[in-house]
């Protein structure tokens, strides 16, 4: 085995928490989800084409996602001691921050910097790992990851060569090859007649998983707060929305962390076969992330806009974000107790129930219906657990 290679891998024994480092790193993401969900408060509410402009978005951030999961899982995987590793951290960081600033003008003049920027992190990140992983099995799993990433590469730039409606399509083809290559963890032809097997530390990447989601809520804050600092201190229906958006980020922190969001780790552990289990982890987290920032959008329009008529756009933000965090809370939930509180898809049916309707009342009521179907969710979780001993994660893997 190299020298080489071993000195690069995580070596047993070593802190399976999050150095600052990687904290300091998450901050670049705060001001990405920040610059999506501004952009996307522009589609719902300035620009005509609403459905291509928030599909174009979404896809911005599903992005940023993948960007920020793959590099948590290679400071999972390897020793962020090396200096190759902490130069890759400071290169995505660099990448990350070249994105979020073309994001305005990332389906316009801004296309090559972000694209550029995206395809760079990921293929200097395999660059650097595959040659480094010499004489060593890993560097099958490292070279399968470069594989794909290279894939990918060409409809990125491609599409950020050509105008719409090329662009789009290129784009949304290169981020499925990533997402499909990301939950199938990087198969290759050399390693199909081995195991799918993804090594992690149970504790580390769990407690990622929920930075992430503390990223998100930090997200939520800078953005309903930004907004309600910058309307007139007369207007009473903007004070009463940014009551609402603050309960609701204490609610969606208090639905989350409830028995799943803290039993992650011991269900990681526990699991007989984790990839599995860190699969349902990731889809659900990128779901519940990808409903905070929409909650964010969502609230940010009923600051700015608390009475009059509620555009059907807007409902979508309102309440499809907190709809897809319950989704996403849900499938957290059977990924440590192999079910499903009744009351996360009860609560969900009921915000998709009502959507069609509250286009006939203004946004401040639509946001206060949401945060009512939160909150009785959070009760129902105190009244359940009330008198009963810890619950156990029950892993079906």
């Amino acid at each position: 085995m190299s020298t080489k290679a071993a000195a690069l891998l995580r070596k047993p024994g070593q802190p399976e928490r999050p150095n600052l480092l990687e904290l300091f790193f998450d901050l670049v993401f705060v001001f990405a989800l920040n610059r999506v969900s501004h952009r996307l408060v522009e589609d719902l509410t300035e620009r005509r084409g609403v459905l291509v402009e928030a599909g174009e978005t979404v896809l911005l951030l599903l992005a940023f996602l993948v960007l920020w999961f793959v590099t948590a899982w290679v400071t999972d995987i390897y020793d962020l001691q090396t200096p190759q590793l902490q130069g890759m951290v400071y290169t995505a960081m660099l990448g990350a921050m070249i994105m979020a600033v073309a994001v305005p003008r990332a389906f316009g003049d801004g296309s090559l910097a972000f694209a550029g920027a995206y395809v760079a992190v990921h293929i200097i990140r395999g660059l650097v790992i595959v040659p480094a992983l010499r004489g060593h099995a890993a560097q099958r799993r490292a070279a399968g990851v470069l594989l794909w990433f290279s894939l990918s590469a060409l409809p990125w730039i491609a599409g950020a060569i050509l105008p719409d409606p090329a662009r789009g399509l290129l784009w949304a083809l290169a981020i499925a090859i990533d997402g499909t290559a990301l939950l199938l963890f990087y198969p290759a032809p050399w390693t199909l007649r081995t195991p799918q097997q993804w090594p992690v530390s149970a504790e580390y990447i769990s407690e990622r998983y929920r930075q992430f989601f503390i990223i998100a809520l930090g997200e939520l804050i800078l953005t309903t707060g930004s907004a309600y600092s910058d309307t007139s201190p007369q207007q009473g229906g903007a004070a009463a929305a940014f009551a609402v958006s603050f309960v609701t980020t204490v609610l969606l922190f208090r639905v989350y962390l409830f028995k799943a969001g803290q039993l992650l780790p011991e269900a990681l552990a526990a699991a007989r076969e984790p990839p599995r289990l860190i699969r349902e982890a990731f889809l659900a987290h990128v779901l519940m992330v990808t409903g905070i920032v929409a909650v964010a959008v969502g609230y940010e329009i009923v600051i700015r806009h608390p009475f009059g008529r509620t555009e059907a756009a807007w409902t979508v933000a309102i309440l499809g974000g907190p709809i897809l965090f319950l989704i996403g809370r849900a499938l957290a939930e059977h990924a440590v107790f192999a079910r499903v509180s009744r009351s996360r898809l009860i609560g969900a049916l009921v915000l998709a129930g009502i959507a069609p309707a509250v286009t006939l009342v203004p946004p401040l009521a639509v946001a206060v219906v949401a945060v009512l179907v939160l909150a009785a969710i959070a009760v129902s979780d105190m009244m359940r657990a009330s008198g009963k001993p810890p619950e156990r994660p029950t892993v079906p893997h």
